[in-house]
């Protein structure tokens, strides 16, 4: 009497491209087994592909036959048994020793005799051919795209994939987060457990669980080059063309942060925000910081050449001289407005130049090196190892070339117009250092406009940087008063 192990199988892919799903496969193999009258003792499935050996089930089913417990398949096709030749090799093994005495499959009829076991070999190759048929044709497809600089799979945080033209695409608001992640982690001020929770505040999460971002993630989302338009696939690197978040240099930074990365010095307990950059008036010596009292931060000089007569200074006190230093380079959102607006009608009547030729002719050179490297590498004169680090090398040269190009060619002409927006930018956010920045935006700010900063006394000394001294020309009425429209015009000359 046969009895049979009734075996459906689907592979691991996605159910909309599934010939058959399991629930299918059984209705139809129920639907034969009760037409024929076939005795069937196991229903058994599993979602696995046949492409290797290692299927737990169909394992399990060789050695339930093997040891007698049933003497016949029944499966929707052969291709559910194997595309393999060792699984294959065991099912017509079975048939030569007696072990399994039939095959049943709707698709097709196996006959039990020489001929019958030499036409399922071929089909069980056949079935393996086009396992190796496709995957071959995706490797090709890989490395075509990887050709055109295309990334062959799922896009990070910050990008979508475009399933129309099968290209990249920035999603604007992740994008600009990541890039803040990648400034803050630059300053070597921050670890990778702080953004982890400035990432969460800002509302980042994975895209599949939507969970906040983990250390981990925060970590591979600050060590990937896909952020500055190059991408990893197969451990080499390739240049891409989606449009990058960061900037390689950005990047770079970023990444030295990682080597020299210890415990940031804004999470110790005597991190005081002024304290490194002030001198004192009256000995030249550094000006240094403590606590008093538990509470309160002073500024004093270290007095390290002797007796120095310059009194302590409470922080606050010092904060309030800088947020007057801030308002003396303060323009009104108005005049703000006016000048960015001449900046641009000025930046509308140049021309744009040339790239500059030096940099074209080094990146003409690189191409050429990867291709010669190439050509090694397929020639077998290099080692695997040697191919991906040289060429990781000339990529990264390449892309930072060809961002400082684009940095040239867009300034080269209005290298002026730039300074002048830059300038015009920083005097209108004076207002807001002055009113409700943060103690390390005040001191940044202040870096920016001035040099030389001496406390003298009471007093904090500030050389205001050119064009900001011009500012503190003008009077009151002409930054913000009715007449600070023609009074903009003779700011934008003293930059000019």
């Amino acid at each position: 009497m046969l009895k049979y192990f009734l075996y459906a199988r689907k592979s691991t892919d996605s159910e909309d491209r599934q010939i058959l799903s399991i629930e299918a496969q059984l209705t139809e193999l129920r639907e034969l087994a009760r037409r024929e009258n076939l005795s069937v003792i196991a229903e058994l499935f599993e979602a696995r592909t046949a492409k290797e050996p290692g299927r737990q089930v169909f394992n399990d089913i060789v050695r339930r036959i093997e040891h007698g417990e049933a003497n016949a398949l029944l499966a929707w096709h052969p291709d559910r048994l194997a595309r393999n030749s060792m699984d294959g090799g065991k099912i017509i093994y079975l048939t030569d020793t007696g072990k399994l005495v039939d095959l049943r499959f709707p698709t097709y009829r196996f006959d039990n005799t020489a001929q019958g076991k030499f036409m399922l070999s071929i089909i069980f190759g056949q079935s393996k051919y086009f396992v190796d048929n496709l995957s071959e044709n995706v490797k090709r497809g890989f490395r075509q795209k990887l050709r055109r600089g295309e990334y062959p799979g799922f896009a990070p945080l910050g990008y979508k994939n475009n399933t129309l033209n099968h290209t990249v695409e920035l999603v604007p608001e992740i994008a600009a987060k990541i890039k803040e992640l990648y400034e803050l982690y630059a300053t070597g001020r921050y670890s990778v457990s702080a953004l982890k929770k400035l990432a969460a505040a800002a509302g980042l999460a994975s895209r599949r669980k939507h969970l906040p971002l983990s250390i981990s993630n925060v970590e591979r989302i600050l060590k990937n080059p896909f952020y500055y338009g190059a991408f990893e696939f197969g451990g080499e690197l390739h240049e891409s063309t989606h449009p990058p978040i960061i900037t390689k240099e950005l990047f770079d930074k970023a990444q030295a942060a990682f080597k020299l990365h210890s415990k940031p010095r804004i999470n110790g307990p005597h991190y005081h925000v002024f304290r490194g950059f002030i001198t004192c008036g009256d000995c030249g010596c550094a000006i240094t910081s403590e606590i008093q009292k538990q509470r309160y931060i002073y500024y004093r000089c270290t007095k390290k050449r002797g007796v120095c007569s310059t009194p302590f200074m409470r922080e606050d006190a010092l904060v309030k001289q800088i947020n007057e230093a801030a308002n003396a380079v303060a323009i009104s959102d108005e005049l703000r407005k006016y000048l960015m607006s001449r900046i641009d009608e000025e930046d509308s009547t140049l021309l744009s130049p040339s790239p500059f030729l030096a940099t074209d002719n080094r990146i003409a050179e690189i191409d050429a090196k990867l291709k010669k490297l190439l050509d090694a590498y397929l020639n077998q004169l290099i080692s695997e190892e040697e191919f991906k680090a040289k060429k990781s090398e000339l990529l990264n040269e390449k892309i930072a070339l060809k961002e400082n190009l684009a940095k040239a060619t867009a300034g080269r002409g209005k290298v002026w117009l730039e300074l002048a927006r830059d300038f015009v930018s920083t005097a209108g956010q004076a207002g807001y250092i002055a009113e409700g920045a943060t103690l390390e935006e005040k001191r940044d700010f202040l870096k920016k406009i001035g040099s030389n900063f001496r406390l003298c006394g009471p007093k904090l000394s500030v050389e205001l940087r050119l064009p900001y001294a011009s500012i503190g020309q003008l009077g009151e009425t002409e930054k913000w008063g009715p007449t600070r429209i023609s009074r903009g015009e003779t700011s934008l000359n003293l930059l000019a």
